[in-house]
């Protein structure tokens, strides 16, 4: 058994922290938030996954995974902090790499391993990390340490059994790196832990991951588009199209949010120029919110004097994760669109629009997000709009919902409801 110390405990860092403390290892969760070491001391874990936030707490209770704000010496050293996208530049910021580099730099000792996790674009491990642990540490990596990427591929909702269950590949600066980066994770999942030729390859082959889902999304609402000009049900069109042993077509919906599809797929272009369908569809799903929001207000001939409820904030179903959430951007413009208003004729005043927003996922403790009730949400309103396919929303009934509102249109953006049934009920139903 090691001394582990995980550098960043974000969704995916205290997760992997509390994976290893099961597994025998001498943990330390560090982290720059004061706050989160607090709270992670006494015991308050945040997570909407019961069954992780018990798995998490029991290592801290018995003290095989210690919450600090200081840095401790380890023969592990595991990088799992936030690498966010500068949308600007289309580079990724590598501000919080290099802080936790510098970090573990001044115990790094020889014989020790450094291992990152976050998403990073191709070279970072060679490049800047490993520059900056040897400018500090005065160590060289590949003789007097160990270096490799081994990045997480969890989901928000299911991180535990993900956590454990997925394959992982891990590429080191050399080969000793990889297998004793690879020697850590072994005995700790019940997946296989493929060997990378190198670090390069293993931080592309991640991004690669969440190119692949997000243009082939991307993918998915063009064909959305298209067929709306032609009068055809994209999903229908889609399950046939699937049918075919070579076809695997995802689902079109209000874009693409979470962490890392609306952002990993642009780190190819952090080196390169050749980035140019990936590019396309990340500005394809993008645009869904707008395209959302332009079926309503044509369906209406304009948004002026509209109540609308919004179904889903949280990115996917059944999560509490609200990171560049589809919904919340179809509420914002939205709500942007009575900003936007023309001027009334004849001397007439502008009702406004009003945009309610339901969630029975994601917690609005602040009153940042203005959450509330399905019931309030649904009281006078014009449309329902859709946009997250939480299991809650299966069993909403389309008379029920017919007695609290004033108008009868349901935009369903993820394919959750059944047309029929509402149809039936005196609703007009758009789809994408």
């Amino acid at each position: 058994m090691a001394t582990v110390c995980v550098h960043g405990l974000g969704y995916v860092g205290l997760p992997t922290a509390a994976l290893l403390a099961h597994n025998g290892h001498e943990v330390t969760g560090y982290d720059v938030d004061e706050a989160v070491i607090d709270r992670l001391t006494r015991g308050e874990v945040r997570t909407g996954e019961a069954e992780l936030r018990e798995y998490i707490a029991a290592v801290i209770d018995d003290g095989a995974l210690v919450p600090s704000n200081e840095i401790e010496p380890a023969s592990y050293h595991l990088i799992c902090v936030p690498t966010p996208l500068d949308a600007e530049a289309e580079r990724a910021e590598l501000a919080y790499v290099s802080s936790a580099a510098e970090g573990i730099a001044g115990v790094l000792r020889e014989g020790d391993t450094v291992i990152l996790e976050s998403t990073v674009p191709p070279g970072t491990t060679e490049g800047p990390l490993r520059e900056t642990l040897e400018e500090e540490s005065g160590l060289r990596a590949g003789e007097d340490f160990h270096l490799a990427h081994s990045p997480e591929t969890v989901l928000p909702g299911n991180i535990l059994y993900e956590l454990r269950a997925n394959d992982r590949f891990v590429g080191g600066v050399d080969r000793d790196s990889t297998e004793i980066a690879a020697s850590l994770y072994e005995p700790c999942i019940d997946g296989t832990v493929h060997r990378a030729p190198d670090a390069s390859t293993a931080e592309f082959v991640k991004l690669v991951q969440n190119a692949y889902r997000d243009t082939n999304i991307g993918f998915a609402n063009e064909l959305a588009r298209v067929a709306r000009d032609y009068g055809i049900d994209t999903r229908e069109a889609i399950e046939l199209a699937n049918r075919h042993a070579r076809v695997d077509i995802l689902q079109p919906g209000p874009g693409v949010g979470g962490h890392c599809l609306p952002v990993d797929p642009l780190f190819l272009a952090h080196g390169s120029d050749a980035v140019d369908l990936i590019r396309h569809a990340r500005r394809v799903n993008d645009s869904m919110a707008g395209y959302v929001v332009d079926l309503v207000s044509h369906y209406f001939g304009g948004l002026d004097g509209k109540r609308l409820a919004v179904l889903g904030v949280a990115y996917k179903g059944n999560v509490d994760d609200t990171r560049n959430s589809p919904g919340l951007r179809v509420a914002q413009m939205l709500r942007a669109a009575e900003q936007e208003r023309p001027a009334v004729a004849d001397g007439g005043e502008h009702q406004g629009v009003e945009t309610r927003l339901h969630d029975p996922h994601v917690s609005d403790d602040d009153g940042s997000l203005g959450l509330v009730s399905l019931e309030t949400a649904l009281d006078g309103a014009d449309a329902i709009v859709v946009t997250t396919d939480h299991d809650e929303f299966r069993s909403l009934s389309p008379a029920k919902a017919a007695e609290r509102m004033r108008g009868r249109l349901l935009v369903d953006t993820k394919g959750l409801l059944d047309e029929n049934a509402w149809r039936d009920a005196g609703f007009d139903v758009l789809t994408l």
